[in-house]
């Protein structure tokens, strides 16, 4: 039902990196090693982890009824949780280059950044995960990810905290 496909590897790699490219591009930022790396984390770890549990959801709450409809959103939402994030943000700075910057402090941005996307959130999964069929959830999941991506990429000027 879900897993590794071609598509998946193609959508993820040409989505997540558009998107992030995107956010570079806009804070001024850009580096084609980080859009190289975003291409090979959306190709590969995304491709495979995001259908795969958007699999897990469709089992669990397979059931019609609105019961099951708010489980699969709130499921799918809290699945890009604050750790997910702060993975995500980590991966960014390891492909800029920015190793040295990693700090505990990431854990605050990405709490932040969850905080203020999770009502937009909600509504992005809960279209995502009752009105999109299965087939195509990983291809609108990936483009409103390439969406968020942006905001990803930004929010660390957007929540940091100056000292």
């Amino acid at each position: 039902m879900a897993g590794i496909s071609w598509h998946n590897v193609v959508t993820g790699a040409v989505l997540f990196a558009a998107g992030d490219s995107i956010g570079t591009l806009i804070a001024g930022d850009f580096l084609y090693q980080r859009m190289l790396g975003m291409m090979v984390l959306g190709g590969s770890l995304y491709a495979w982890e995001i259908p795969s549990y958007f699999a897990h959801l469709q089992r669990r709450f397979n059931r019609q009824g609105y019961p099951n409809a708010f489980k699969r959103t709130i499921a799918a939402g809290l699945f890009f949780n604050p750790l997910w994030i702060a993975r995500h943000l980590l991966f960014i700075k390891l492909f800029s280059g920015q190793w040295q910057t990693i700090s505990p402090d990431i854990l605050v941005v990405a709490t932040e950044s969850f905080i203020f996307c999770f009502p937009f959130s909600l509504l992005a999964n809960y279209l995502i995960q009752n009105v999109i069929f299965f087939r195509w959830r990983f291809l609108v999941s990936s483009i409103y990810s390439a969406l968020t991506v942006i905001y990803f990429a930004l929010s660390e000027v957007l929540f940091a905290t100056t000292s």
